[in-house]
């Protein structure tokens, strides 16, 4: 990767990083309903990943997904919109921060029950190799729903039809409020499964977002090629708690700043400096991203809120409602 490419990713991962803090702060003012799951710390699988993928692939991700939609081509104010209730939102105001979805872009939605989406990116994968389009469908979960039965029905169907799909588990080390390594038998939750379905089963330093964008890009290839699915397990850190309502205190002190020194952000402006890149360069990434988050917030605080008569709106391919039978 060279660093004008690792520049673009560094400047994204940062536009996330801020678009992140800001729905923060917004909900500390009241203004996002509900709750968040904030991803920051996760950045370097989302825009790692997107980078190693084409335009036209399937992506599925979790209810901590922003990072996902953004990274697929969702805007910040898009985003920042949906959560905060707006008519402008990425689902004009109906999904919120747990159903992020940009169908135009193939990201195919944000969903809050743990490992549902895993059998539906195999559903997208098989539609792929019927097709002939030469597509691959990524599913994102998290290290929970590596204990979930979906996840490994999915696992099963895409190795028998051998499906054009990537299965990444973004391993943050809790499943909400309790460590994995606690309650699952093998030590690497993700990728020690991989072995009973016949498939490659790896582990990335998922903070690292050239090896994310290496080994996606690797395994992408792979499932082009015919040669089935594969499960990534990457490894990371989330910086805030499972949600808004969680303060996080069950973590060690130790583990986290162990894990806040090894910063995705921080990673890759290491590796640009180490490159050659002046810091000015890096820090002008920085402005660039901070003055985007900055607009979009104040765009959509002033957007203007959903008309209800829109409620009973796409619920169907032809954007009804009516009963059908």
């Amino acid at each position: 990767m060279d660093t004008g490419e690792l520049l673009v990713l560094y400047e994204r991962m940062a536009l996330i990083r801020r678009t992140e803090k800001a729905a923060h702060d917004l909900f500390l003012q009241g203004l996002v309903k509900g709750t968040t799951h904030l991803a920051a710390g996760h950045e370097a699988i989302a825009v790692g990943a997107s980078a190693a993928l084409r335009d036209d692939d399937y992506v599925f991700a979790t209810y901590r997904g922003h990072h996902h939609a953004l990274a697929r081509g969702a805007t910040p104010e898009e985003c920042l919109a949906e959560l905060m209730s707006r008519a402008t939102g990425l689902c004009g105001a109906k999904g919120g921060s747990m159903h992020l979805t940009k169908a135009a872009t193939n990201m195919l939605g944000s969903y809050a029950i743990v490992g549902a989406h895993l059998p539906m990116a195999a559903g997208a994968a098989w539609s792929a190799k019927l097709r002939g389009t030469g597509q691959v469908a990524v599913a994102f979960f998290g290290d929970g729903a590596t204990n979930i039965g979906a996840f490994h029905e999915a696992l099963n169907l895409a190795a028998v039809w051998k499906l054009p799909v990537l299965f990444v588990c973004e391993n943050n080390l809790y499943m909400e409020y309790t460590p994995i390594a606690d309650v699952t038998a093998v030590p690497r939750p993700a990728a020690d499964r991989a072995p009973a379905y016949g498939i490659p089963g790896e582990v990335v330093d998922g903070n690292d977002v050239v090896r994310v964008q290496e080994t996606v890009a690797r395994l992408a290839r792979r499932a082009r090629a015919g040669d089935g699915p594969a499960l990534l397990e990457a490894e990371t850190y989330r910086h805030f708690g499972h949600s808004r309502t969680d303060p996080a205190t069950y973590r060690p002190a130790e583990e986290v700043e162990r894990w806040l020194k090894h910063d995705p952000l921080d990673i890759a402006r290491g590796r640009l400096v180490e490159a050659g890149v002046p810091e000015e360069t890096v820090a002008e990434a920085d402005d660039r991203a901070r003055t985007v988050v900055q607009r979009a917030v104040e765009a959509a605080r002033n957007a203007p809120s959903p008309d209800p008569r829109e409620a009973f709106t796409d619920v169907w391919a032809d954007g009804g409602a009516a009963w059908r039978t």
